[in-house]
């Protein structure tokens, strides 16, 4: 009980910028001390909805030495299903329950941490994860906002974890195939790069305030929140479609789409420009609380003039040109163009309409007369590439490293920042701040509520 109370006065004092734990964990003495074959034993934090999807994968692992001890949720209504379904996966080994994710960092035993929380909670819990020795498998978008997204990539480093971001197409193979083939010059020099979300969602309505369930403690699901009253249809997934907790479907769905289209360019820098437009159609604010946009267009200008753009329709509408595309990428080159929908792709040379590349065609042709690429790398996707990243304890294993989603994620979140403000905004991708234009910087972070403070010295 001591221990407990002293990790979380110690997360307390990291609201005012001292890190967390630094006393009890240090990188050197949580070094390499998971070998090849050891047993991982997993947290899982955060079980509704996708955050129970990542618990039944994870524990399905559990014959290649992966173990759930603890799953935590502020919820208390969605534990039990969860940690049956667990138990089942773990041949009977039943995890342990948490409300608060302290507790769990706390935990000696645990050796990484699954985050599968609001999107307003990311950045927090997983720098206070890396603080306690954790390493760290975080949901999409990195984080709610690009400061604190920063500071996730300093955490991880100044304490040595592994930090793996959810953009699971980094480990499909075919998506890695097509990548490697635009990277190899397959449709010539890409110079556009097109992402969609088409996603319809109805008006999910309004309601008034009121208490929070029994099984609920709104104070930690708040988090670094703003304080508001409790109300249904700002909480539980609804969540997305409000600032304080969410990014919008273009922050929501668009973030695995945005990070394609960012790879497929093989852009390793922050544009240089962004402008967004778009708004609420089909539901008035007397007829649902959506504060972000369900209609979206943004595009990103690169240093090089390369452009990006991506798309979010949240009403009905037709796929992308005859692709059958709703959710997925376009690439656009000098010799051709290439799609890639879902886990398959096709290439198209010049201005013939069918394809003559793809990850379902025999015999593709080679780029150069190289056909290294017709070969689908392995994969043992993304659960699997995280496990032996904490097995080696080296994020140089990750397919997705913090690292890399932050840039990937800073793209839906410069792009609602543009929408918000209503200008074309331009980019200082090394101190990831907008120039000459003060509005816009205020939301590159926010105003954290005591004591869930993401500091300024991690």
């Amino acid at each position: 009980m001591d221990n407990r109370r002293d990790f979380i006065k110690k997360t307390t004092l990291a609201s005012t910028g001292v890190v967390v734990g630094a006393s009890a964990f240090s990188a050197k003495s949580y070094g390499n001390i998971i070998g090849a074959n050891d047993r991982v034993i997993l947290g899982s934090i955060g079980v509704r909805g996708r955050g129970s999807n990542l618990l039944e994968n994870f524990s399905e692992m559990y014959n290649d030495g992966v173990h759930i001890k603890t799953v935590c949720d502020v919820d208390s209504a969605v534990l039990g299903d969860n940690v049956k379904m667990a138990a089942k996966n773990q041949k009977g080994n039943k995890p342990g329950t948490e409300e608060d994710m302290r507790r769990v960092f706390e935990d000696k035993e645990i050796d990484a941490v699954v985050v599968a929380v609001p999107n307003h909670w990311h950045a927090l819990a997983t720098i206070w994860a890396c603080q306690a020795g954790k390493h760290v498998y975080v949901e999409k978008p990195s984080s709610h906002n690009v400061w604190e997204g920063r500071k996730m990539v300093e955490a991880a480093r100044k304490y040595n974890r592994v930090v793996q971001v959810g953009f699971q197409n980094r480990s499909i193979s075919n998506v890695m195939q097509a990548m490697d083939f635009l990277h190899r010059g397959g449709i010539g020099e890409v110079f556009l790069s097109r992402g969609n979300c088409f996603k319809p969602r109805d008006s999910f309505g309004i309601s008034p305030d009121s208490v929070s369930p029994s099984t609920l403690n709104y104070d930690l699901w708040l988090g670094p929140a703003t304080y508001r009253p409790y109300n249904e249809k700002k909480g539980h997934y609804n969540w997305h479609w409000h600032w304080d907790t969410g990014n919008g479907d273009t922050g929501n769905q668009g973030p695995h789409q945005f990070d394609i289209a960012r790879w497929g360019l093989n852009k390793k820098v922050h544009p240089v420009k962004v402008q967004s437009m778009g708004g609420i159609f089909g539901f008035t604010p007397q007829e649902c609380s959506q504060e972000t946009p369900n209609t979206q267009t943004s595009v990103f200008e690169y240093e090089d003039g390369k452009i990006l753009e991506f798309e979010t329709r949240g009403r009905y509408t037709n796929h992308e040109a005859n692709l059958g595309i709703k959710i997925g990428n376009m690439f656009y080159g000098t010799e051709g163009w290439m799609e890639v929908n879902g886990s398959t792709w096709k290439a198209y040379r010049g201005k013939e309409t069918e394809p003559f590349a793809g990850s379902e065609m025999a015999g593709s042709a080679a780029v150069g007369g190289d056909t290294s690429f017709l070969t689908a790398p392995d994969s043992k996707g993304h659960y699997g590439n995280f496990i032996d990243g904490v097995r080696s304890g080296s994020h140089h294993v990750l397919n997705c490293d913090i690292e890399t989603g932050h840039m990937s994620t800073v793209l839906p979140l410069i792009a609602n920042i543009a929408y918000r403000v209503g200008e074309t905004l331009k980019f200082n991708g090394e101190f990831e701040k907008f120039i000459n234009n003060e509005e816009a910087d205020l939301m590159l972070t926010r105003k954290y509520r005591y004591p869930y403070i993401v500091p300024e010295n991690v």
